[in-house]
This record gives C-alpha cells, sequence and structure tokens, in this order.
C-alpha cells in the first residue's frame, strides 16, 4: 500500500474522528442546556427556529449573511422579564482564483431582553481597531465625561440625548466592570451578543448580566417613550 494511500486512509479516519467527536459534544452541550432551562423556569427549544432570526432581524448581528436561524433557544420570563437566549447560524461565501465557491459558517451566542416600549438603535461595543479605522473614516462614536468609559468603550446612535440616558454614570461603572459585554438596543430588544457558542455556564451567567443591564435602564425611558 502506497504512502499517499495511506496519508489519505488516516486523513479520512481523522475527519470521521472529529465528526463524532463533534456530535457527542453536541449532544451533551443540548443536555446541559435543557437541564439549565429546566432549572430556570424556561421553555428549550433545540430545533432550527428561522421565525426567531426574522423577528430579529434588526439587529445588526442577526442580519448577516444567508441561512440565518437560532437554535439550541431558551425563552420564557426570568425575574418577571421575558427572555431569549440562543445560538445564532448565518452563512458567508467566497470564491478561490479559480472561481470555485466556498460556504462559511458563523455561529455566536445571542441574548435578548424585551423591552416594554420601542427605542432608536443604540450599539455599545469594545473600543478596538476596526472601531478607530471606521471614526478615521467619519463613523464618529459618541464621548462621555467618563474618559475611561469613551476609551473603552464605542458608543453609536443617531439619538444622542438616548445614549447619555442609558449610558448614565451607573451603567458605565457596570460595563467597565463588565468589559467583555457588546451590547445592542433597537426597537423593543436589549440585546447581548458574542462572538462565540458559549457553554451552559456561560448561558447562565450572560442571563444573569442581561437581566442587569435592563435593570439598569433609567424608568423614565418607558415613561417617555
Amino acid at each position: 500500500m502506497g504512502g499517499e494511500v495511506i496519508l489519505f486512509i488516516l486523513f479520512v479516519i481523522l475527519i470521521l474522528v472529529a465528526g463524532i467527536w463533534s456530535a457527542i459534544a453536541a449532544r451533551k452541550r443540548r443536555e446541559a442546556l435543557s437541564k439549565l432551562a429546566a432549572r430556570l423556569g424556561l421553555n428549550f427549544e433545540p430545533d432550527r427556529n428561522h421565525a426567531l432570526a426574522s423577528r430579529f432581524h434588526f439587529l445588526d448581528r442577526l442580519a448577516q449573511g444567508s441561512n440565518r436561524y437560532a437554535f439550541n433557544l431558551l425563552h420564557g420570563r426570568l425575574d418577571t422579564h421575558e427572555v431569549h437566549a440562543f445560538d445564532y447560524h448565518y452563512e458567508t461565501y467566497s470564491r478561490d482564483n479559480k472561481g470555485r465557491r466556498s460556504t462559511h459558517h458563523h455561529y455566536f451566542s445571542c441574548f435578548v431582553v424585551m423591552l416594554p416600549a420601542s427605542f432608536p438603535e443604540l450599539t455599545i461595543t469594545r473600543e478596538g481597531i476596526l472601531s478607530k479605522i471606521a471614526q478615521a473614516f467619519g463613523y464618529d462614536d459618541i464621548d462621555f465625561e467618563s474618559a475611561e468609559f469613551s476609551r473603552r468603550f464605542c458608543v453609536r446612535s443617531k439619538n444622542k440625548r438616548f445614549a447619555y440616558d442609558v449610558c448614565h454614570p451607573r451603567m458605565m461603572e457596570h460595563l467597565l466592570a463588565n468589559r467583555d459585554l457588546s451590547v445592542e438596543i433597537e426597537n423593543d430588544a436589549l440585546a447581548l451578543l458574542f462572538d462565540r457558542r458559549l457553554d451552559a455556564a456561560g448561558i447562565e451567567r450572560n442571563l444573569t448580566r442581561l437581566i442587569e443591564l435592563r435593570v439598569l435602564l433609567p424608568d423614565y425611558l418607558f415613561t417617555r417613550a
């Protein structure tokens, strides 16, 4: 048996082992999420949910690519608030120099708490190279009295008054203590978005942080809206 044949067989075996391991890990994660949902009094739906992707299409991260769907959805009421926590998928495509198309699958975790009023878009993300490049091309962020907060976070909204109402001193202090958070508010949704799929412990922790952010929104926002 030639060396190339042996290498091919080993490659196939590695692919099969990786696939089996991935399937086992996914099953264990679903089981952990199901147990978490039961403990928190939430519903759990592991199947693909295209309707939820359409419902929250206005959120920037959920509007990318094609074949968009949510899955592993936990939803219900938590501390009197309607919440959704789910994995999210979308696809993008590229072509090599020979014109062959490749499909790229993107996955991450998303958390949404529903709000009793509708608001303009507001994004709060960590300051980074991309945001600095955007500022160089005229996409300015909003500055605040806290120099540290302005240095650490990029805040954008067409409605500066709303941005200042949301980013009050206690909110800025909270976000500085949770610098990994990316927040988006639009219409009747407040969302936390991550770059990867979180494990059950991460889901529970960020459901807690989602509610903490909701509680920090001033009450007058809802009476004024």
